[in-house]
């Protein structure tokens, strides 16, 4: 006996039972918020009443060009207007948003295409000859293509495809939506980088994208109307979701195009945006822009990034400008950020470069998650002293439904019970969580394991440094050596025997980078370090 439906009548009903989906969200800000500033970008401005006509303008006009509820429907944009707006509008119709990075090459980009199976593609003007020639490359039978011009940055219509305002002309601003009858629906189809080959496509659902806007708000201690600046690509993890989340607090999505100093001061200046996510390389943007870049402000700016493990001295840097920066870490398969470096007050009194270690951290299980913890070989959970390193693994509602049409590698990555991240860490006995490396990062000298991480961070902490990424480099004697490939400041010079010898005094010797390249490091377009570029360049030197 017990608490069952049919022993007491308790059952699921219309009125206390609705699928959890983000568009929830963007209806409820239409009523609740119709003339509060939704989407900025430059001189285009829209309300949330203007933002959910649109939206309901591009869902209805994508049914009317044969865009079915389960069929995919990508982008290749920027963080604009239009982005943000096929966040809504593609799920709005019932179909799966594949935002692409814009930064891919043909073959990758054809692959999506057709592993996805997109039936319309929205593709800024910029990217129109990328967007054409992957449709080529599938033989003619890639997606429709609508054109999605930017006069303000100066990329005009080509008249070579229907528009996007063409498109949305024949929506309908007051169509019924699509909402998921089950929350499990697929909402999102997002590929990894393909860094070791093909990418792999990743499936979000309507439950788990609804339970990221509302973790977030909590963790990043947000208010009603906050101004966020768009920076991380709404095509990666959904910019981590936050688009999806700002009509929860009516807030306003300010759009950035380009990622520049310039750009970000002027938003936090002149619009007074309060929140922004970015990789550490965005970070260290701010903290090294020229003189001319920079403008005055008074508020504090709320910052989460990820993607990388932020260097402390970058993180002490950035606060004594104005800037509070909270470490969070996810991947593709998770939606983006699932744990949070959650400040404990008893470290107030810690020295500045303490307090930065400290943030540095990945720290706990963000709240729409049931855990995020570390084991080892055998799935067991490793002891909390911070030295034990094993792989982090993770389980919640804000995890990937799978990888599309990839069972096996879906059936790996939960092996256990539990999502495996591929990422080498420790615990502390706070339970908070701290990378020492990807498993494929990991350099072993000598029979030694050497984080690459570790030796970054010390790097980082010399004055001249503006970027370092160290790699594993074949050695006859020791097997592997570090190898440090390093950026410097504008005007700032160092030679490889200074930074050596900087190092050695922090490290053991073991640790301590055996050669140093100076050049500009390869990025990917979210800021992260393009390791394997550097690999393969160490294995040549």
């Amino acid at each position: 006996m017990g608490w069952m439906a049919d022993e007491t009548g308790l059952e699921k009903r219309a009125a206390n039972y609705v699928p959890l989906t983000p568009l929830s969200h963007l209806n409820r800000a239409r009523d609740v918020f119709p003339d509060r500033e939704a989407v900025v970008y430059g001189t285009a401005r829209f309300s949330y009443a203007e933002y959910h006509a649109r939206v309901s303008r591009l869902a209805s006009a994508l049914a009317k060009r044969g865009v079915a509820p389960g069929d995919v429907v990508a982008t290749l944009i920027p963080n604009l207007p239009a982005q943000a707006e096929a966040h809504f509008g593609v799920p709005a119709c019932g179909a799966v948003l594949n935002t692409i990075n814009t930064r891919l090459d043909t073959g990758t980009v054809a692959y999506i295409f057709d592993h996805g199976a997109a039936k319309v593609v929205l593709c800024d003007t910029q990217f129109l000859p990328l967007a054409e020639a992957a449709k080529a490359a599938c033989g003619g039978a890639g997606p429709d293509i609508i054109e999605v011009p930017d006069d303000q940055a100066g990329f005009p219509a080509t008249a070579r495809h229907t528009t996007y305002e063409e498109l949305l002309a024949t929506g309908n601003p007051n169509a019924k939506w699509h909402m998921p009858e089950d929350e499990w629906e697929s909402l999102a189809l997002n590929y990894t980088s393909g860094t070791t080959g093909r990418p792999k496509g990743v499936v979000y659902h309507h439950r788990g994208a609804y339970l990221m806007t509302m973790g977030t708000v909590i963790s990043w201690r947000m208010q009603l109307f906050p101004k966020f600046l768009a920076i991380v690509p709404l095509f990666h993890c959904n910019g981590w979701n936050h688009t999806w989340m700002m009509p929860v607090l009516g807030g306003t999505v300010h759009c950035c195009r380009d990622v520049t100093p310039e750009a970000i001061y002027a938003a936090v200046a002149d619009e007074g945006v309060t929140h922004f996510g970015g990789a550490p390389i965005v970070l260290n943007m701010v903290v090294n822009a020229p003189a001319e870049a920079r403008k005055a402000f008074e508020h504090r700016v709320e910052v989460f990034t990820a993607g990388a493990p932020p260097a402390p001295a970058t993180l002490a840097a950035i606060e004594a400008l104005g800037f509070n920066v909270t470490h969070v870490y996810g991947l593709t398969e998770t939606y983006g950020h699932v744990t949070e470096c959650l400040w404990n007050p008893d470290w107030d009194g810690q020295a500045d470069n303490e307090k930065a270690a400290l943030k540095s951290r990945q720290g706990i299980a963000m709240p729409m998650m049931e855990y995020v913890t570390v084991v080892d070989e055998r799935n067991q959970q490793v002891p909390m002293d911070k030295s034990t390193q094993g792989e982090i693994v993770m389980r919640g509602n804000s995890v990937m439904k799978g990888y599309f049409k990839n069972p096996q590698a879906t059936e790996e990555a939960f092996q256990g019970g539990h999502f495996h991240s591929g990422d080498i860490a420790v615990q502390h006995p706070d339970t908070h969580i701290q990378i020492a490396d990807r498993a494929k990062d990991i350099i072993i000298s000598g029979g030694e394991n050497v984080s690459s991480v570790e030796v970054e961070g010390v790097l980082m902490s010399h004055p001249a440094v503006s970027l370092c990424a160290v790699v594993a480099k074949p050695d006859d004697k020791w097997g592997e050596v570090p190898c440090a490939f390093v950026e410097l400041k504008s005007g700032s010079e160092v030679s490889e025997a200074e930074l050596v010898a900087h190092a050695r005094a922090q490290l053991a010797g073991f640790k301590t980078p055996k050669t140093v390249v100076f050049q500009e490091l390869p990025k990917t377009s979210t800021g992260k370090i393009q390791k394997f570029e550097l690999r393969t360049l160490a294995k040549s030197i």
